[in-house]
């Protein structure tokens, strides 16, 4: 059962208390630079723990090799500003704890000795987080390594938009498929969930996903309590953002806008200063909507002349002749360059540098990230929209822009709602709670308990505009 916890031991501080107590005062003027280095280092631990320096540098270990690894004992050592013995701790606790193996380059040997190469430090592949995408024509579901491998992953395709509580039911269903096919066991760190609209950060409430008909529907709460497991819930391309900026187009860069275009229109996902861009309840960054055409077609929200209804991947797609859900055929048909298309592809290049050149003012991004068709339509375009974009903006705002397609194509969402599973456990590797991979509750099973902090998502505001994500 999902129920059956087996708690991480606290033992990082206890072991640690000596060494900190006698470098904090050295490791200060250092604090800043390795900030700026690894933004999540000053992430707060999960509610309600005090954040010890040791607890604290347990979870920039873990999250350095989480987003940069495999890494060496040594690169580890300079980004952190720790000493070697204390490096050599926290990483022989993480691997008691079994997220993260070591081995010494060349000999697949779990120890090392003096004089031999410095250890590579890897994340678990066998600790998972539960990646899961809400669209109107699928729902996909995937467990995704601590190590950044998507180990399996099942899909259930649907005609019609799904309810959220249809939802909530076939995620847990297509679990449990994966689950009974997983082979070495995994211990799951919780559940992201990815999701098409404004998504309130704070308890998982989705207020509005137009493309599916959601109007204040719970998600993370009733599928923590189907599944007995954590769940975060947040708008999926503020998500793909963050995926972006750690391991794609964006990767090392502060500053970003992402957006993504598909079957539920066009998400926007907006990254300053190494930090989501969340707002006051975690909006920000709706650059689907934002106006682009006075004489616009009406779109969903009320509006006229909205970036997602002129630059439409329906639009496209039937224009081009090809399925919704294949980019090479689109990029194929594109490629063909038949006039009735190329009118199309005009009007949509038109509006996204309305859209972009909006957002770039606001935001002085480095790069700009399209995925989904806009990749496809960049890949189409080369540099005609960033053109377009220069065109229509100050100068010394795109000095240093590019506009590049999305590095982790259609894994991209997967990626950005596994960090969200994964948040508690890299916030602080003592206090998270694992769980075994086995089969959920049936439906109708005793539910958990809505206020179990093991299967409910409750979080601050301060909390909610921290790492991964984002509405």
């Amino acid at each position: 059962r999902f129920d059956q916890v087996r708690p991480i031991p606290l033992s990082i501080a206890g072991v640690l208390g000596r060494t900190e107590h006698a470098k904090m005062g050295k490791q200060a003027s250092k604090q800043a630079r390795t900030d700026r280095e690894d933004p999540m280092a000053r992430t707060a631990a999960a509610p309600g723990v005090a954040q010890t320096p040791a607890l604290r540098n347990a979870a920039r270990v873990l999250r350095l090799a989480h987003e940069d690894g495999p890494i060496t004992r040594a690169e580890l050592t300079r980004r952190t500003g720790l000493n070697r013995s204390t490096t050599l701790t926290l990483v022989g606790e993480l691997v008691e704890l079994g997220l993260v193996h070591e081995d010494v380059p060349g000999t697949g040997s779990t120890s090392a000795g003096v004089g031999r190469p410095s250890p590579v430090v890897r994340a678990s592949a066998e600790v998972v987080a539960v990646a899961v995408t809400v669209e109107v024509d699928a729902v996909t579901v995937a467990l995704v390594g601590l190590d950044g491998s998507v180990r399996t992953r099942a899909v259930a395709a649907s005609e019609s938009a799904p309810t959220a509580a249809e939802a909530v039911e076939t995620i847990a269903g297509l679990l449990d498929e994966l689950i009974a096919g997983e082979g070495p066991p995994t211990r799951i760190a919780g559940i992201g969930v990815a999701v098409p609209g404004t998504v309130r950060v704070e308890d998982g409430v989705v207020r509005y996903a137009p493309h599916l008909g959601w109007h204040d529907e719970p998600i993370a709460r009733p599928l923590a309590e189907r599944t007995g497991l954590p769940v975060r819930a947040a708008n999926d391309a503020n998500s793909g953002a963050w995926a972006e900026r750690l391991y794609g187009s964006g990767r090392g860069v502060d500053d970003l806008i992402y957006l993504n275009g598909g079957a539920s229109g066009i998400g926007g996902g907006v990254i300053s200063a190494a930090r989501p861009l969340s707002g006051a309840d975690g909006y920000a960054g709706e650059l689907g909507h934002t106006f682009v055409a006075a004489n616009g077609v009406r779109c969903h929200c009320g509006a006229v002349g909205c970036l997602e209804t002129e630059a439409s991947r329906d639009a496209l797609v039937a224009a081009a002749g090809v399925a919704s859900d294949d980019p090479s055929a689109l990029a194929a048909a594109l490629a063909q360059r038949r006039p009735e298309v190329e009118r199309v592809v005009d009007r949509q290049v038109t509006a996204l540098a309305t859209a972009l050149r909006n957002a770039i003012h606001t935001v002085n991004p480095e790069v700009v990230v399209l995925g989904g068709f806009l990749g496809v339509l960049l890949g189409h375009v080369g540099n005609r929209i960033e053109a377009e974009v220069r065109a229509q903006s100050m100068a010394a705002v795109t000095e240093r822009l590019r506009i590049a397609p999305a590095a982790l194509g259609a894994d991209v969402l997967l990626r950005g709602a596994a960090e969200l599973g994964f948040r508690d456990l890299l916030r602080d590797p003592t206090a998270a709670r694992l769980r075994p991979a086995t089969a959920a509750p049936a439906a109708t099973a005793p539910a958990a308990s809505a206020a179990a902090p093991s299967t409910t998502l409750t979080s601050g505001r301060d909390d909610a505009a921290e790492e991964a994500r984002t509405a």
